[in-house]
């Protein structure tokens, strides 16, 4: 299985490159499978014991979530959109955007609403697999503490009271209808303005989409000492105006100073735990004599942890003075 995990991944990140290039000859299920090495059938076969649903769906979604962004911030006409995206005709595009979001792409133009967005699948993932890591090879590189302040801004998200850590807060959430991780991404994946969107396709962070711990005195107790309520959202100007999804919440955060502790990037499938425990080990053990500042648990106050292995892992934590 471990190795499929590997041959679905380098087939998901195939698609999004031929996308974004507008390279309808590399999305056919032919080129994909011989770039593998397996026949047509087997493939499909695989891809969806892995990722859930069949290929041709996948594809299918996930051209129209890129269709979607441009309809979205671009000025370009409909018709070249559907073009560019494989579409025979703009009533063949319409049909099939109204078929996922609800409305026709014209309709979405003229005001952009939350929709369930294909977010890119993620069928290799040795901490969920709890495989841990190949060799246990040890980071050598530091973990970087600095203080910052981050304007105001407003927080969209939603909540788990009882949850424990990021695999545990989306078991609970897919519990909770229209709250399980696909749905939730999606949403977030179409709001236009995300503080922290690269334009990425990881859902964490480069799509904007970070976990966040609030306090809260209707949380749960954590390792470090206070009671705490995790979320999972996204950060949008504080001038935001667009609708919020009926099952999110949307908080203001006001100005404020933080301590971060950020670690360099890092090989995911080699170093993702010794990572994880040295940037936990850098927390407890700091120091806070003579920098004038202390952690600041008072409730509401909030908690971001960013994690995109390409550029950084760190937790940004409310401090005062």
């Amino acid at each position: 299985m471990y190795e499929w995990q590997k041959q679905i991944q380098i087939i998901v990140d195939e698609i999004d490159r031929c996308i974004q290039n507008y390279n309808s000859e590399g999305l056919t299920l032919r080129f994909l499978s011989r770039k593998l090495g397996y026949s047509e059938f087997y493939t499909t076969k695989k891809f969806k014991e892995i990722s859930g649903m069949q290929f041709r769906d996948y594809l299918r979604q996930r051209k129209l979530a890129f269709a979607l962004k441009e309809v979205r911030d671009s000025e370009k006409s409909l018709l070249d959109i559907a073009f560019d995206y494989g579409f025979s005709s703009h009533e063949a595009f319409t049909r099939a955007f109204k078929g996922i979001y609800g409305v026709t792409p014209s309709e979405y133009r003229k005001k952009p609403m939350p929709v369930v967005l294909r977010t890119r699948i993620h069928p290799f993932d040795r901490y969920f697999l709890g495989l841990g890591e190949i060799g246990m090879i040890k980071s050598t590189d530091g973990v970087n503490i600095y203080f910052i302040t981050i304007p105001a801004h407003k927080f969209l998200h939603i909540k788990n009271y009882e949850s424990n850590g990021y695999w545990d807060f989306w078991q609970k959430q897919s519990l909770i209808p229209e709250q399980d991780y696909e749905t939730v991404c999606g949403l977030l994946d179409s709001i236009k303005g995300k503080l922290d969107d690269d334009g990425g396709s990881e859902v964490n962070c480069g799509s904007g989409q970070i976990m966040a711990y609030i306090s809260d005195p209707k949380g749960r107790l954590c390792d470090w000492g206070f009671l705490r309520t995790e979320c999972w959202g996204i950060r949008l100007p504080f001038d935001f105006k667009g609708d919020v999804p009926p099952q999110m919440f949307m908080i203001d955060v006001p100005e404020a100073e933080y301590i971060v502790f950020e670690h360099s990037p890092f090989d995911y499938e080699q170093e993702n735990r010794s990572v994880e425990e040295k940037i936990e080990k850098a927390m407890a053990a700091f120091d806070f004599t003579d920098t004038g500042y202390c952690l600041d648990t008072s409730p509401g106050r909030i908690m971001y942890f960013y994690y995109d292995p390409e550029r950084f892992f760190k937790y940004i934590r409310p401090v005062q003075k």
